[in-house]
Protein backbone atom coordinates (compact mmCIF):
# COMPACT_ATOMS: atom_id res chain seq x y z
CA UNK A 1 0.00 0.00 0.00
CA UNK A 2 2.73 2.52 0.77
CA UNK A 3 4.54 1.44 -2.72
CA UNK A 4 1.20 2.27 -4.17
CA UNK A 5 1.21 5.81 -2.76
CA UNK A 6 4.55 6.11 -3.51
CA UNK A 7 3.81 5.63 -6.90
CA UNK A 8 1.10 8.13 -6.93
CA UNK A 9 2.93 11.04 -5.33
CA UNK A 10 5.48 10.57 -7.94
CA UNK A 11 2.64 10.70 -10.49
CA UNK A 12 1.63 13.75 -8.93
CA UNK A 13 4.78 15.47 -9.21
CA UNK A 14 4.94 14.81 -12.80
CA UNK A 15 1.59 16.48 -13.39
CA UNK A 16 2.80 19.54 -10.92
CA UNK A 17 6.05 19.66 -13.44
CA UNK A 18 4.09 19.68 -17.19
CA UNK A 19 2.19 22.57 -15.67
CA UNK A 20 5.33 24.32 -14.60
CA UNK A 21 6.48 24.08 -18.23
CA UNK A 22 3.30 24.80 -20.04
CA UNK A 23 3.12 27.88 -17.78
CA UNK A 24 6.84 28.83 -19.06
CA UNK A 25 4.96 28.80 -22.77
CA UNK A 26 2.13 31.68 -21.29
CA UNK A 27 3.32 35.12 -20.79
CA UNK A 28 0.76 37.14 -18.23
CA UNK A 29 0.31 40.96 -17.47
CA UNK A 30 1.61 41.81 -13.86
CA UNK A 31 -0.58 44.83 -14.04
CA UNK A 32 -3.87 45.74 -16.28
CA UNK A 33 -3.76 48.46 -18.93
CA UNK A 34 -3.63 49.50 -22.38
CA UNK A 35 -1.76 47.25 -24.48
CA UNK A 36 0.84 49.81 -27.35
CA UNK A 37 1.98 47.91 -30.61
CA UNK A 38 4.00 44.96 -30.38
CA UNK A 39 7.22 45.18 -30.37
CA UNK A 40 8.45 41.73 -31.96
CA UNK A 41 6.71 40.89 -35.18
CA UNK A 42 6.56 36.84 -36.47
CA UNK A 43 10.29 36.25 -38.22
CA UNK A 44 12.20 38.89 -35.86
CA UNK A 45 15.02 37.15 -34.25
CA UNK A 46 14.80 37.90 -30.58
CA UNK A 47 17.74 37.07 -27.83
CA UNK A 48 17.50 36.72 -23.74
CA UNK A 49 19.17 40.34 -23.64
CA UNK A 50 16.53 42.17 -25.87
CA UNK A 51 15.89 45.03 -23.49
CA UNK A 52 12.71 46.17 -25.95
CA UNK A 53 10.53 43.53 -24.75
CA UNK A 54 7.18 41.91 -26.26
CA UNK A 55 4.59 45.02 -25.97
CA UNK A 56 4.10 47.54 -23.24
CA UNK A 57 1.68 48.35 -21.37
CA UNK A 58 0.40 51.30 -19.41
CA UNK A 59 -1.98 51.38 -16.24
CA UNK A 60 -4.65 53.90 -16.98
CA UNK A 61 -6.92 52.93 -14.12
CA UNK A 62 -6.04 54.47 -12.10
CA UNK A 63 -3.74 57.47 -13.79
CA UNK A 64 -1.35 59.84 -12.21
CA UNK A 65 -0.42 63.15 -13.68
CA UNK A 66 3.11 64.51 -12.56
CA UNK A 67 3.32 68.32 -12.49
CA UNK A 68 4.62 71.67 -10.95
CA UNK A 69 3.66 75.10 -9.23
CA UNK A 70 5.24 77.83 -7.74
CA UNK A 71 7.30 78.01 -4.76
CA UNK A 72 5.06 80.86 -3.89
CA UNK A 73 2.13 78.31 -2.98
CA UNK A 74 3.95 75.87 -1.03
CA UNK A 75 2.82 77.37 2.46
CA UNK A 76 -0.85 77.40 1.38
CA UNK A 77 -0.64 73.64 0.05
CA UNK A 78 1.01 72.42 2.98
CA UNK A 79 -1.85 73.75 5.17
CA UNK A 80 -4.50 72.77 2.84
CA UNK A 81 -3.29 69.02 2.86
CA UNK A 82 -2.50 69.50 7.01
CA UNK A 83 -6.55 70.57 6.98
CA UNK A 84 -7.44 66.59 6.79
CA UNK A 85 -9.53 66.59 3.79
CA UNK A 86 -8.10 65.18 0.10
CA UNK A 87 -7.18 68.13 -2.29
CA UNK A 88 -9.30 68.41 -4.92
CA UNK A 89 -7.78 68.29 -8.48
CA UNK A 90 -8.74 69.18 -11.42
CA UNK A 91 -6.96 68.36 -15.30
CA UNK A 92 -7.54 70.44 -18.08
CA UNK A 93 -7.38 70.09 -21.83
CA UNK A 94 -4.72 72.67 -23.38
CA UNK A 95 -6.64 75.17 -24.06
CA UNK A 96 -8.38 75.43 -20.77
CA UNK A 97 -11.76 75.08 -22.07
CA UNK A 98 -12.76 71.72 -21.42
CA UNK A 99 -12.44 69.71 -17.96
CA UNK A 100 -11.14 66.17 -18.86
CA UNK A 101 -10.87 64.79 -15.10
CA UNK A 102 -11.17 65.34 -11.36
CA UNK A 103 -9.10 63.42 -8.51
CA UNK A 104 -7.39 64.54 -5.44
CA UNK A 105 -3.50 65.46 -4.58
CA UNK A 106 -1.58 62.43 -4.26
CA UNK A 107 1.72 63.59 -2.95
CA UNK A 108 4.20 66.37 -2.77
CA UNK A 109 7.75 66.30 -3.73
CA UNK A 110 10.39 66.45 -0.87
CA UNK A 111 12.34 69.70 -2.64
CA UNK A 112 12.10 72.36 -4.86
CA UNK A 113 14.05 72.98 -8.26
CA UNK A 114 16.43 75.86 -7.70
CA UNK A 115 16.27 76.01 -11.53
CA UNK A 116 12.81 77.18 -12.08
CA UNK A 117 11.78 77.69 -8.65
CA UNK A 118 8.76 75.28 -8.77
CA UNK A 119 8.09 71.92 -6.61
CA UNK A 120 6.71 68.63 -8.12
CA UNK A 121 3.02 67.20 -7.23
CA UNK A 122 1.53 64.27 -7.54
CA UNK A 123 -2.50 63.75 -8.45
CA UNK A 124 -4.75 61.02 -8.63
CA UNK A 125 -7.72 60.78 -11.15
CA UNK A 126 -10.14 57.34 -11.29
CA UNK A 127 -9.78 57.98 -15.40
CA UNK A 128 -13.33 55.69 -15.68
CA UNK A 129 -13.89 57.08 -18.63
CA UNK A 130 -10.27 56.87 -20.47
CA UNK A 131 -10.73 60.66 -20.63
CA UNK A 132 -6.93 60.86 -19.93
CA UNK A 133 -4.03 59.08 -22.05
CA UNK A 134 -0.33 58.58 -20.96
CA UNK A 135 1.90 60.97 -21.45
CA UNK A 136 -1.08 63.55 -22.86
CA UNK A 137 -0.39 67.20 -21.75
CA UNK A 138 -2.81 68.70 -19.54
CA UNK A 139 -3.16 71.51 -17.73
CA UNK A 140 -4.05 71.27 -13.85
CA UNK A 141 -5.99 73.57 -11.20
CA UNK A 142 -6.27 73.08 -7.12
CA UNK A 143 -8.80 73.51 -5.19
CA UNK A 144 -6.82 75.29 -2.28
CA UNK A 145 -10.27 77.23 -0.93
CA UNK A 146 -13.11 79.15 -1.36
CA UNK A 147 -13.57 82.75 -0.80
CA UNK A 148 -17.55 83.89 -0.14
CA UNK A 149 -18.50 87.22 -1.23
CA UNK A 150 -15.65 88.37 -3.08
CA UNK A 151 -15.14 91.27 -5.62
CA UNK A 152 -14.04 90.13 -8.76
CA UNK A 153 -12.69 92.29 -11.39
CA UNK A 154 -11.45 91.07 -15.33
CA UNK A 155 -7.84 90.60 -15.56
CA UNK A 156 -7.33 93.30 -18.07
CA UNK A 157 -8.58 96.19 -15.59
CA UNK A 158 -6.17 95.66 -13.13
CA UNK A 159 -2.86 98.13 -14.22
CA UNK A 160 0.64 98.21 -11.84
CA UNK A 161 2.48 101.33 -11.45
CA UNK A 162 4.62 102.51 -8.97
CA UNK A 163 2.30 102.93 -6.39
CA UNK A 164 0.75 99.39 -6.47
CA UNK A 165 -1.74 97.62 -8.37
CA UNK A 166 -5.15 100.06 -9.45
CA UNK A 167 -7.93 100.34 -11.58
CA UNK A 168 -9.84 103.15 -13.53
CA UNK A 169 -13.14 103.09 -12.59
CA UNK A 170 -16.23 105.02 -13.95
CA UNK A 171 -18.98 107.07 -11.98
CA UNK A 172 -22.01 107.69 -13.58
CA UNK A 173 -21.17 110.97 -15.32
CA UNK A 174 -18.15 108.57 -17.38
CA UNK A 175 -15.34 110.16 -15.49
CA UNK A 176 -12.50 107.91 -14.53
CA UNK A 177 -10.53 107.27 -11.70
CA UNK A 178 -7.46 105.00 -10.43
CA UNK A 179 -8.71 103.37 -7.22
CA UNK A 180 -5.88 101.17 -5.46
CA UNK A 181 -6.37 97.44 -5.55
CA UNK A 182 -5.17 94.27 -3.80
CA UNK A 183 -5.18 91.53 -6.20
CA UNK A 184 -5.88 88.17 -4.59
CA UNK A 185 -7.39 84.44 -6.16
CA UNK A 186 -7.01 84.58 -9.88
CA UNK A 187 -9.53 81.98 -11.31
CA UNK A 188 -9.84 82.26 -15.69
CA UNK A 189 -10.06 85.80 -16.24
CA UNK A 190 -11.40 87.26 -13.51
CA UNK A 191 -9.31 87.92 -10.20
CA UNK A 192 -10.70 88.96 -6.49
CA UNK A 193 -9.27 92.32 -5.42
CA UNK A 194 -9.49 94.29 -2.25
CA UNK A 195 -9.89 97.87 -1.30
CA UNK A 196 -12.19 100.47 -1.44
CA UNK A 197 -13.86 99.42 -5.26
CA UNK A 198 -17.46 99.14 -4.70
CA UNK A 199 -19.21 96.15 -6.42
CA UNK A 200 -20.82 97.00 -9.13
CA UNK A 201 -18.32 99.56 -10.02
CA UNK A 202 -17.37 99.62 -13.86
CA UNK A 203 -14.25 99.68 -14.27
CA UNK A 204 -11.99 100.12 -17.57
CA UNK A 205 -10.41 97.28 -19.30
CA UNK A 206 -9.38 98.39 -23.26
CA UNK A 207 -7.85 101.74 -23.71
CA UNK A 208 -5.85 102.17 -20.87
CA UNK A 209 -2.62 103.69 -21.76
CA UNK A 210 -4.33 106.98 -22.46
CA UNK A 211 -6.49 107.35 -19.33
CA UNK A 212 -5.83 109.65 -16.87
CA UNK A 213 -7.85 110.19 -13.56
CA UNK A 214 -10.29 112.97 -14.28
CA UNK A 215 -10.77 112.07 -18.08
CA UNK A 216 -14.40 111.68 -19.62
CA UNK A 217 -14.88 108.38 -21.71
CA UNK A 218 -17.00 107.57 -23.85
CA UNK A 219 -18.65 104.20 -23.44
CA UNK A 220 -19.67 102.73 -26.73
CA UNK A 221 -21.96 99.75 -27.66
CA UNK A 222 -20.42 96.03 -29.88
CA UNK A 223 -21.00 96.62 -32.96
CA UNK A 224 -20.07 94.82 -36.71
CA UNK A 225 -19.15 97.70 -39.54
CA UNK A 226 -19.44 96.83 -42.95
CA UNK A 227 -17.31 94.05 -44.65
CA UNK A 228 -17.53 92.29 -41.05
CA UNK A 229 -14.76 94.23 -39.58
CA UNK A 230 -14.94 95.34 -36.09
CA UNK A 231 -14.38 99.13 -35.35
CA UNK A 232 -12.20 100.63 -32.55
CA UNK A 233 -12.48 100.64 -28.99
CA UNK A 234 -13.82 103.15 -27.02
CA UNK A 235 -12.58 107.00 -27.39
CA UNK A 236 -12.42 109.93 -24.64
CA UNK A 237 -14.26 112.43 -25.88
CA UNK A 238 -11.10 114.70 -26.36
CA UNK A 239 -10.36 112.42 -29.17
CA UNK A 240 -12.95 113.89 -31.80
CA UNK A 241 -16.45 112.20 -29.68
CA UNK A 242 -17.91 108.76 -31.21
CA UNK A 243 -16.07 107.66 -34.04
CA UNK A 244 -18.24 106.39 -36.83
CA UNK A 245 -19.41 102.67 -36.88
CA UNK A 246 -17.06 102.04 -33.87
CA UNK A 247 -17.19 98.99 -31.90
CA UNK A 248 -16.04 97.44 -28.77
CA UNK A 249 -16.33 97.80 -24.88
CA UNK A 250 -14.49 100.08 -22.82
CA UNK A 251 -15.58 99.14 -19.81
CA UNK A 252 -16.44 96.04 -17.44
CA UNK A 253 -18.52 95.70 -14.27
CA UNK A 254 -17.12 94.82 -11.03
CA UNK A 255 -19.02 91.76 -9.67
CA UNK A 256 -19.35 91.19 -6.02
CA UNK A 257 -22.21 90.01 -3.18
CA UNK A 258 -22.72 86.34 -3.46
CA UNK A 259 -20.02 85.72 -5.58
CA UNK A 260 -17.74 82.92 -4.87
CA UNK A 261 -14.48 82.44 -6.20
CA UNK A 262 -12.09 79.53 -5.36
CA UNK A 263 -8.64 79.74 -4.96
CA UNK A 264 -6.32 77.81 -7.89
CA UNK A 265 -3.11 77.91 -8.41
CA UNK A 266 -1.93 76.61 -11.71
CA UNK A 267 0.47 74.86 -12.64
CA UNK A 268 3.50 76.90 -14.53
CA UNK A 269 3.96 74.36 -17.62
CA UNK A 270 1.92 71.60 -18.62
CA UNK A 271 1.63 68.39 -16.66
CA UNK A 272 2.19 64.55 -18.13
CA UNK A 273 0.00 62.25 -17.60
CA UNK A 274 1.70 59.13 -16.89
Amino acid sequence: MRQYRGTIEADRGQVASAKLQLEFAHIVAPVAGRVGLRQVDPGNQIHASDTNGLVVIAQVQPMTVVFAVPESHLPALRQRVAAGPPVVVEGWDRDFKNRLASGRLLALDNLVDPATGTIKLKAEFPNDDHALFPNQFVNVRLLLGTQKSATVVPGAAIQRGAQGSYVFAVDADDVVKSVRVFPGAADGDVMAVDGPLAPGTRVVTDGIDKLRDGTRIEVIAPEVRGGGERGGLGKRRGDGGRPPEASGAASASADGGQAERPRRPEGGQPAAAN
